[in-house]
């Protein structure tokens, strides 16, 4: 006759367990923000059909969570420039948690330096959502450094810069 095992829980068979619950809890607490996080950012070129890979952006020119700053972000020459078609940029933020869709960047119809004006909503340590549209760069930028138009539009001048404000709004969500 075999003997019977016990069908108790044995207090060593609920460990593991235990852990699987407890680290299951963590990654969200490791994604959270402190204020002036640099946001991981990826940027991705068009020009003329042909797209290029997604490269990381480098952190200086990365949003810093809950922190509004404007940085010069280089806009590296794509293939086969002429000037002919308009050259248009898309960005990942948050690790690939927001995408902003194509913004043209070079040719979009101005003689104009262009801004790209992200906004950025954020409550607590998580990041919401982000917006982003191309404008004119102010002509106080311009008159204060007069050659930004100058280097923007001269054909062989590369890489380009692009004036890139970040700017952050603060949600508070309501406690259920």
């Amino acid at each position: 006759m075999a003997a019977r095992r016990s069908t108790a829980p044995n207090p060593r068979s609920l460990l593991p367990a235990v852990l699987l619950l407890v680290c299951s809890s963590l990654p969200p607490l490791a994604a959270a923000y402190r204020p002036g996080d640099i946001v991981p950012m990826r940027r991705s070129g068009q020009y003329h059909g042909s797209r290029s890979v997604w490269y990381d952006v480098l952190g200086r020119h990365c949003p810093a969570f809950a922190v509004n700053r404007e940085v010069l972000m280089p806009i590296p020459q794509p293939n086969g420039f002429t000037g002919a078609d308009p050259y248009k940029i898309a960005f990942q933020i948050g690790q690939e948690k927001f995408h902003v869709p194509w913004l043209y960047v070079i040719n979009r119809k101005t003689s104009e330096v262009p801004l790209i004006d992200f906004h950025l909503k954020y409550s607590g340590n998580d990041l919401l959502g982000v917006t982003a549209k191309v404008v004119d760069m102010p002509h106080h930028y311009v008159e204060i450094h007069p050659d930004i138009k100058k280097n923007f539009w001269d054909p062989q001048n590369w890489p380009k810069y692009v004036l890139v404000r970040y700017t952050w709004y603060k949600f508070y969500l309501p406690y259920f």
